[in-house]
């Protein structure tokens, strides 16, 4: 009997399958049983099968598939009329070829022969019967069940395919619990990496992991963020797109749409029209089809029925370079095609080779002997009739693929090289276990033409893609190489001179669906793909980072930004400084006026016993000089950056001092009025006061008062050094805390009901002698000191900038200059300019004056 299974478990050195996996094995021997009841009494080519020391096993499409109707299972006989696959028959070739130079080097295999058995796998039937032949025991038809799978050692040593995914899954998982290395040269699904499920698998042809990337990139390269896809409906297809898809919505990449072209689709059927029509409807410029070359062939034999033109398609590696799909009429006009392919590499003397068996005499196709088996595919009837010019051309995309068996066949010579001890200089011929030649394979790391051969942990091999472009520039089709990609870390390089787009003036064509914002505009989502958007600017304080395009992040506090911005800038720290010219003016001013009271001061007191001083106060005046210098001084705490003394001095002081003065003020004018006005009238009252010094003991209350309202500011409403970042978005304005505190408010308040006092005291003394009267002058002092402070909260009311200080330093100015002219001017024009009103005889004329008009009325 000719039939063999696998459990499909995952076995390793040593380990023995238990009655379960028996079993399975057992269920599969009898379905290739029935397999094989359709084999007998067929022919085979000699050209397939070679003996030698180890027998390796090549796997090819040399055939289409065919689909038809079977009623039982049925091995499918690949060698029919018009079903010749030239593209499988070079790698057939390619596969005789190395083996070839192998067994006639002097040095990798010096003193052994490899052989071959190779099988058409143009199904799936004849692919599971191939696998099923080469597991089998030498010399036998059949599969023994062993205690210990490693060990069971099969007719070949390792077998070089299948082509596709789906084929290749199949072989592997039925030689993976035999550790049979299995190396593919076209299987690129990433899901044959997973070492779980194939143990002895490798390849030679690079994982769609790395193609997905590479096409990911370059995407990204030119900027398109709103694609279709489309894929074959087979694991190729189905697991690249899946891939795909993942990828880019991680990288922020929008599938507008998504479809996978069946495995029974036909030209112009219901389900390729309504793809076409979906294509169509999305107006996404660029469409990646990852897709195997047949059904690649009918998607455009599709696209070119429903005239979908001026799109860029992106071609996976399976059909990129394909004469497949280039011969496809009409194919021209599709629009810009660019693609993922191998890397070209040549095998130096592989045309000759199949040049001189075409033109070799080739013996008949042999009969099955009676008694025996012989696997209905090791038969190509075409082979036989090619001529050197009908022979098939050895095009680039088969030379990329036939030099992937090559090295494939290759990798397996150093593996025996090494297993064998053959480095020497002569080979052991030991008995080879699978596993043994699996785990050499996995280590061999050799130069092929200039090409480093070896594999990774996940057995697949460290190559890189090329960028290429479709170029019908000339009478047939060819691709331009326009660039690159590498590995670790994966990166594309593209010389874009070398494309020659399909748009006008060859203009790089655009797939997205909303174009991109101005600078300084955030991105609203417009439905379910964040690539449609609409575009509103971003605030006042907010900024557009190019890490987010869908939000306006916030400035920190030291920032700010304009409306559409993409960035923050340093905000601009002010306070008065200074240097300034308004500071200089300011300046100027207060010391002026400092000058002028320490000169009155010196003033009165060379003038101490005139009597224009001893009419102003006396003393008292030098007290009221004194509280005017202090709230000069306050002023100096206005200029430069706050900090925590002058915040706690500035005001307190200038509120304490302008205190004093009006306390003063106020009781020198009481005092004038008590004199003329109540002594007679009241004079017990009059002789208190002036016993008990009523003057000075109100003024001290006043101060007292004022003091204590400061004291509880400083300590409760504690003026402090602060930031303001509301006011003005660009700056930064260095401040005290003091202006809209309720202390502040409290003393000035207080200041207000003492201006209040004072003014109504001078009234009363309105008619006093002319030398005593002072209303005038100090109903001005007092109306300049009212005028000055609304104007200050009038505009610290409607601006709040860096010169808010120098409107509270004029006010203050303002408040001092005011008393001290109204005040203390005039007597210093009499004392300076006329000393003959500052005589005894002068104010005596003037009481006497006051009392006779007074002792007529």
């Amino acid at each position: 009997m000719l039939g063999t299974g696998a459990s499909g478990q995952h076995v390793t050195p040593g380990s023995s399958p238990g009655r379960p996996a028996a079993l399975l094995v057992g269920l599969q021997l009898s379905i290739s049983c029935c397999w094989a009841f359709t084999c007998q009494a067929t022919e085979s080519s000699p050209d397939f099968s070679l003996p030698g020391d180890y027998l390796l096993a090549g796997l090819f499409p040399l055939h289409a598939e065919c689909l038809q109707v079977r009623h039982r299972p049925k091995v499918t006989l690949c060698d029919r009329p018009n079903s010749f696959n030239g593209h499988g028959y070079h790698l057939l070739q390619a596969m005789r070829f190395g083996i070839e130079e192998i067994n006639n080097s002097t040095t990798l295999l010096p003193n052994i022969t490899l052989g071959y058995e190779l099988y058409d796998v143009c199904s799936e039937s004849a692919n599971v019967y191939a696998t099923l032949n080469m597991l089998s025991l030498p010399g036998t038809n059949h599969i023994e069940i062993q205690r210990s799978l490693p060990h069971y050692s099969p007719k070949v040593v390792a077998v070089i395919g299948p082509d596709t995914t789906t084929r290749a899954a199949t072989t592997a998982a039925l030689l993976g619990s035999f550790l049979v290395p299995l190396i593919s040269y076209g299987a690129s699904s990433m899901m044959l990496s997973e070492k779980w499920k194939f143990p002895s698998f490798l390849r030679t042809i690079p994982s769609d992991k790395h193609q997905v990337e590479v096409i990911l990139l370059l995407l990204q390269k030119f900027g398109w963020v709103w694609i279709s896809l489309v894929g074959s409906d087979d694991d190729y297809g189905v697991l690249g797109l899946r891939a795909l898809e993942d990828q880019a919505t991680r990288h922020g990449i929008c599938i507008a749409f998504k479809d996978t072209v069946p495995s029974f689709a036909r030209v112009g059927n219901e389900k390729m029209q309504r793809m076409m029509c979906h294509l169509a409807q999305v107006k996404a410029t660029v469409v990646v089809v990852f897709s195997s070359r047949q059904l690649a062939r009918v998607f455009f034999e599709s696209v070119i029925l429903t005239n979908l033109t001026g799109k860029v398609w992106i071609a996976s590696e399976a059909w990129a370079i394909s004469r497949h799909i280039t011969e496809v009429p009409g194919i021209r006009g599709i629009g810009m095609v660019l693609g993922v392919a191998i890397q070209k590499k040549l095998i130096t003397g592989l045309k000759e080779f199949e040049e001189a068996y075409v033109q070799a005499d080739k013996e008949a196709p042999r009969p099955c002997s009676k008694d025996s088996w012989c696997s209905s595919n090791q038969l190509c009837t075409d082979c036989h009739a090619f001529s050197a010019h009908t022979m098939p051309t050895l095009e680039a995309f088969s030379m990329s693929s036939a030099y992937n068996t090559y090295q494939a066949v290759y990798a397996v010579a150093h593996g025996l090289h090494q297993l064998l001890g053959c480095a020497s200089g002569a080979c052991s011929r030991s008995q080879v276990y699978p596993w043994q030649l699996l785990e050499q394979i996995h280590k061999v790391n050799f130069l092929l033409h200039n090409d480093t051969v070896t594999f990774d942990d996940n057995g697949d091999p460290i190559n890189s893609y090329n960028i290429i472009a479709w170029d019908w520039s000339g009478p047939r089709w060819t691709f331009r190489v326009i660039g690159s990609s590498t590995r670790s870390p994966v990166q594309l390089d593209i010389n874009k001179t070398k494309i020659q787009w399909h748009g006008k003036n060859n203009q790089m064509p655009e797939s997205v669906c909303s174009s991109n914002c101005l600078e300084g505009y955030r991105r609203v989502v417009v439905g379910f793909h964040h690539c449609c958007f609409e575009c509103v600017p971003c605030e006042n304080g907010t900024f557009l980072n190019e890490s987010d395009l869908y939000s306006c992040q916030p400035c920190g506090k030291e920032e700010w930004a304009p409306e559409r911005s993409q960035t923050c800038f340093p905000r601009t720290v002010v306070f008065l400084t200074w240097h300034e010219h308004v500071s200089w003016v300011l300046l100027a001013a207060n010391t002026l006026l400092l000058l002028l009271v320490v000169g009155t001061a010196g003033l009165f007191a060379w003038h101490i016993d005139t009597p224009v001083v001893r009419s102003a106060g006396g003393r008292l005046c030098f007290l009221m000089l004194a509280s005017l210098a202090g709230g000069s001084c306050s002023l100096y705490g206005f200029f430069g950056e706050p900090t925590l003394p002058t915040c706690l001095l500035r005001q307190a002081l200038f509120s304490l001092s302008f205190t004093i003065f009006l306390s003063c003020l106020t009781v020198r004018s009481f005092q004038l009025v008590i004199i003329f006005k109540f002594s007679t009238k009241v004079p017990t009252f009059y002789h208190a006061w002036v016993e008990n010094h009523g003057a000075g003991l109100c003024v001290m209350i006043s101060s007292v008062a004022q003091l204590l309202i400061c004291l509880t500011w400083l300590v409760v409403w504690t003026p402090l050094p602060t930031r303001e970042y509301q006011r003005f978005p660009q700056l930064v304005v260095l401040e005290c805390t003091e202006t809209n505190s309720r202390g502040f408010m409290l003393a000035f308040a207080y200041n207000g009901l003492l201006l209040v006092s004072a003014f109504a005291c001078s009234y009363l003394g309105k008619d006093l002698p002319e030398n005593y009267n002072e209303a005038k002058c100090v109903t001005f002092s007092l109306l300049l000191n009212l005028v000055s402070w609304i104007a200050f909260f009038t505009v610290a009311s409607v601006y709040q900038g860096q010169y808010l200080s120098a409107v509270n330093v004029l006010a203050v100015l303002s408040s001092l200059s005011g008393g001290f002219g109204g005040y203390f001017l005039p007597k210093c024009y009499v004392i300076l300019r006329r000393p003959d009103l500052n005589s005894t005889e002068h104010f005596q004329a003037s009481i006497q004056e006051y009392t006779r008009r007074g002792g007529s009325t």
